[in-house]
């Protein structure tokens, strides 16, 4: 047993101390586990079952065919593209595709679901038995970073329900079909994740995966792909338990977020000696907080029964042939693009970049457009092209509050400033005001070296016109030259950043140092 030595005499400050440790040391360890089901909206033109168009942001109840408001009499019609899609998607992830797959009713009554049912897949899915592998690596939490996998229990498509409209002021709620019908592509993980850092990382590694796809645009604030998290803690090596639900989380950081919070409220629970109890809870971003939504104490029956107006859907699994009633698996095959774990490979070992680079840029994808086109000129350094992108051109965005999607930069500007900062015509900060003033002026046609020359931006590199400042540098501070010359080598730095500052942050700082070095040692 652990002594813990006592102060005397026992006051306040002591007794605190004590009870704390004392509540340290009877804690229990618990580890969370967490496991994620993932709605992806295919990317198609039509519904699932309908013609109905397949778009967002469209007039309320203006994309809904008679089949999507459950009209009697209607049958569904399955969309080829979307078993294509769901195919293609499986497949990346490594998954089993079943040769015969069915359609299921799943029951339950939302005013937004008018026939009262859903078809979904749940006793013979489309694809099963994958995996995700992804790399966890968030800067100012990871020193570096690691690689996760996850298993995929089953891919199945279903199809999506309507949206329920809230109006507080009228005080009733409206229904807008407009979504009822949309194509989705369901993706159950195994609870093999740790914590939300890693569930964030896995949906990341998802969103880019659908993307290059073209199986799902991905864009969580447009609903595009929705993450259902369950979490739950225990003892080291003991059995899964009470778990909770926390629906539709709408991003990335959103997940992170949701997770660990759930994560800390169920270990505070349990430390306290309560029970976690089967719920369903929903995320509030702005109190970031997750909040009940309904308990799950009362198993819900849904009443699964066939689909009788849909026959079984089978696939060609061997045949490279293409029929108009059976898709080819081989064919489909062929046509997966370059993976996003294939890119960071090609990134490290083409252009030697760092890990933790290659995943910065694998992760924007218009970052890594940028990035060869850049190195289309081998004479570029890659490792400085895509520092520059990372940390200049996104913190400008960032500051500015655009993404790499809106900005107004081209690429012809970006290799103008890029070979500008390259060659010593300007230096980090300098390229950073200039990409400021490039974004204010969203003049597409502007030369960065127009901009500098006006600006009177441009780093004085003449040997001359910096020995001349330095000595002038010198001249001012006769003390911090003579703390150098005793051997306090440290002022260097300073006596450069009053160079700096003398001259504007207009000559070149790599041969200012060395001249200025040169006359401190005469």
């Amino acid at each position: 047993m652990k002594l813990i030595k006592i102060c005397r005499p026992l006051n306040y400050k002591c007794m605190t101390t004590l009870a704390r440790r004392l509540s340290h040391s009877t804690e229990k360890q618990w580890e969370s586990v967490v496991g994620l089901e993932v709605h992806a909206q295919l990317n198609t033109k039509s519904k699932l079952f309908s013609g109905a168009q397949n778009t967002f942001g469209g007039l309320v109840n203006n994309c809904v065919a008679l089949f999507d408001a459950a009209i009697p009499g209607t049958l569904p019609v399955l969309n080829r593209k979307c078993v294509e899609l769901g195919i293609m998607t499986a497949l990346a992830l490594s998954c089993k595709i079943n040769e015969v797959s069915s359609f299921d009713r799943k029951h339950y009554f939302y005013a937004d679901l008018p026939a009262g049912y859903q078809i979904t897949q749940q006793r013979a899915p489309l694809a099963t038995d994958g995996i995700l592998s992804f790399q966890v690596y968030t800067p100012g939490i990871h020193k570096a970073p690691y690689r996760k996998s996850s298993k995929i229990k089953q891919i199945q498509l279903e199809q999506d329900s309507g949206k329920s409209l809230h109006d507080a002021e009228l005080r009733r709620s409206l229904i807008d079909l407009n979504r009822a019908g949309a194509p989705l592509m369901e993706l159950v993980f195994e609870p093999d994740l740790e914590d939300g850092e890693e569930a964030a990382a896995l949906v990341k590694e998802l969103v880019l995966i659908v993307q290059r796809l073209g199986s799902c645009t991905g864009r969580m604030e447009e609903g595009a792909l929705r993450v259902d998290a369950n979490v739950s803690l225990r003892e080291p090596g003991a059995p899964l338990s009470t778990r909770t639900e926390i629906k539709n989380i709408g991003s990335v950081r959103g997940v992170a977020g949701a997770i660990r919070h759930e994560i800390e409220r169920q270990r505070a629970i349990l430390n306290d000696g309560g029970e976690i109890i089967n719920e369903t809870r929903a995320w509030d971003a702005t109190s970031r907080v997750t909040i009940p939504m309904r308990d799950k104490e009362v198993v819900q029956d849904y009443r699964y029964m066939p689909e009788p107006n849909l026959p079984p859907l089978r696939v060609n699994l061997t045949s490279k042939e293409d029929h108009n009633d059976v898709l080819s698996v081989p064919l489909i095959k062929e046509k997966i693009p370059e993976l996003p774990e294939e890119s960071r490979r090609k990134l490290i070992e083409n252009f030697n970049l760092r890990p933790e680079t290659a995943i910065q840029l694998v992760n924007e994808p218009i970052l890594l457009n940028y990035f060869h086109d850049l190195m289309s000129n081998k004479r570029r350094n890659p490792a400085k092209v895509a520092n520059f992108l990372i940390n200049d051109l996104l913190t400008v965005l960032n500051r500015k509050k655009l993404d790499t999607v809106n900005s107004p930069i081209t690429i012809k500007q970006l290799q103008e400033l890029t070979d500008l900062l390259l060659n010593r015509d300007i230096n980090l900060e300098i390229s950073r005001t200039v990409l400021e003033e490039l974004i204010v002026l969203a003049d597409m046609s502007l030369s960065p070296l127009q901009v500098i020359e006006e600006k009177g931006w441009k780093l004085t590199s003449n040997e001359e016109e910096v020995t001349n400042v330095c000595m002038a540098v010198i001249a001012e501070n006769p003390k911090m030259v003579q703390q150098y010359k005793n051997g306090k080598t440290k002022v260097f730095k300073a006596l450069l950043g009053k160079l700096y500052k003398e001259s504007n942050n207009k000559i070149d700082m790599s041969i200012a140092s060395k001249i200025m070095e040169g006359l401190l040692k005469k």
